[in-house]
């Protein structure tokens, strides 16, 4: 999920540099910081405001992976489909194997429904949501058929769609597949399957605390705060050539083995990415494959998925393995309903049902509720999922700006979402999405 660019601070090379890792500033910082009231979905709208259009375009209407805005709103509209134009990648091939379509049944009344934001006591259309959402793209299937369909500014059903933090759930499902079939043992301290990483904050972390986010880590996100280590860390994942004076970690590699050790692992719940690169970088070692090259062959290639997608990468071509996927909107959805058929399709068991069965039992409820997050009380996290603990055992991954599959098996419902709304936390879209996916959810219940 790269954020925008870094601002610099003078007499610190690392953030002089552009950082693909500083996406993950997003998780915090409002894109929209500088604005009180931003530009609503309709004036910010990528076409209308013509980025990139031209050849070449404009000078005004230029977007450069080197200009420190371009992931400010409101030109991360246009960024989050075109990442590929801006920055190097690696494909996640979907195979040569046959496109599974999706059976269409689409109803319109959905738009119609009606919730109540959390914190409001008024009432609120479904597809007034979309927009107040940021809304680029959404996608419902109910019982694996698709329902309802719409996209928007610089998306449609043709194009690809960065999934910022979504990534992190694809990383822990290989990790829980891996898990449940006996590649990896949970209870192994992580050195002893990257021994690079022994002398590090990591090393004497368990496979299960990465994957759940429970280590100790001295790693702060904090954006506002320019001595943050995320600047060092979207340094390191740079890709583009490092100044002469540079001699900070220059891949994600280098960077996870600088990591020290802050609190006792387990003991709290804690939102930090670099345990998702941490877990790309046990799975490449038990595997001998990139995060990128075995989702293709264990999931992409399998599912009849409509598209290849793609990661951003470092100065070594390593994955952003928490958040650098890019893919289409529909093949997102097909991931949820993997998740909710408990990893079969058309009689073949893609993903182990052990690995979703445990994904969707949910994690550490005492450890999340320390993690700080008021609108997701009773809520846990395990294996880089979101686990809503409500009646209808909702679960879900999320991404900064809006990104969302939520997976809803009472209602045998999926959601997927793109977004590019100008306020980077999930706080900004959960009091109009949560509530908003709910109502879906009854009113298929009821039907």
């Amino acid at each position: 999920m790269p954020r925008h660019a870094i601002r610099p601070r003078s007499g610190r090379t690392c953030r002089r540099i552009v950082g693909i890792a500083a996406l993950l500033a997003a998780m915090m910082l409002p894109a929209a910081a500088q604005e009180e009231k931003p530009m609503t979905a309709a004036e910010s709208d990528p076409v209308a405001l013509g980025w990139m259009v031209g050849a070449p375009p404009p000078a005004d209407k230029i977007i450069r992976f080197t200009d420190p805005d371009y992931f400010s709103f409101p030109k991360l509209r246009w960024t989050v489909c075109h990442f590929r134009q801006l920055m190097p990648t690696i494909g996640v091939g979907r195979g040569l194997g046959p496109l599974r379509f999706f059976e269409r049944r689409l109803d319109d009344s959905i738009d119609a429904l009606t919730f109540t934001p959390l914190g409001s006591d008024k009432p609120m259309r479904f597809s007034d949501s979309l927009a107040a959402n940021y809304t680029d793209g959404i996608a419902i299937l109910h019982d694996g058929k698709l329902i309802y369909e719409r996209y928007f500014g610089c998306l449609d059903d043709t194009g690809k769609h960065g999934a910022m933090s979504v990534t992190k759930s694809l990383t822990g499902l290989l990790g829980e597949m891996l898990v449940a079939e006996g590649g990896i043992d949970d209870k192994a301290k992580v050195a002893t399957l990257v021994p690079e990483l022994a002398q590090s904050a990591f090393g004497d972390a368990t496979v299960r605390q990465v994957l759940d986010m429970t280590t100790g880590l001295h790693y702060s996100e904090d954006y506002s705060d320019p001595d943050a280590d995320v600047w060092t860390y979207s340094a390191a994942g740079n890709p583009l050539p490092k100044p002469a004076d540079y001699t900070g970690p220059r891949t994600y590699f280098d960077y996870l083995k600088t990591v020290r050790k802050e609190g006792e692992h387990g003991a709290a719940f804690g939102y930090k990415t670099i345990n998702s690169d941490a877990l790309g970088w046990i799975i490449a070692r038990v595997t001998g494959k990139s995060v990128a090259t075995l989702l293709s062959e264990r999931i992409w290639s399998r599912m009849g998925a409509e598209q290849d997608a793609y990661y951003t990468v470092d100065s070594i071509g390593t994955p952003f393995a928490g958040g650098g996927l890019n893919a289409g909107l529909r093949d997102m959805a097909r991931i949820g309903q993997l998740m909710l058929d408990d990893g079969k399709q058309d009689g073949e068991q893609i993903i182990p049902a052990a690995a979703i069965a445990h994904i969707r039992a949910g994690g550490d409820k005492a450890a999340f509720a320390k993690g700080g997050y008021p609108l997701l009380k009773g809520w846990s996290y395990t294996g880089m999922w979101w686990i809503s603990h409500n009646p209808n055992g909702a679960f879900m991954a999320r991404g900064v700006h809006g990104q969302a599959i939520y997976v809803d098996p009472a209602a045998r419902m999926v959601i997927a979402r793109f977004a590019s709304n100008p306020q980077a936390s999930n706080a900004a879209n959960d009091p109009t999405s949560l509530p908003a996916y709910a109502a879906v959810a009854k009113y298929l219940m009821a039907k």
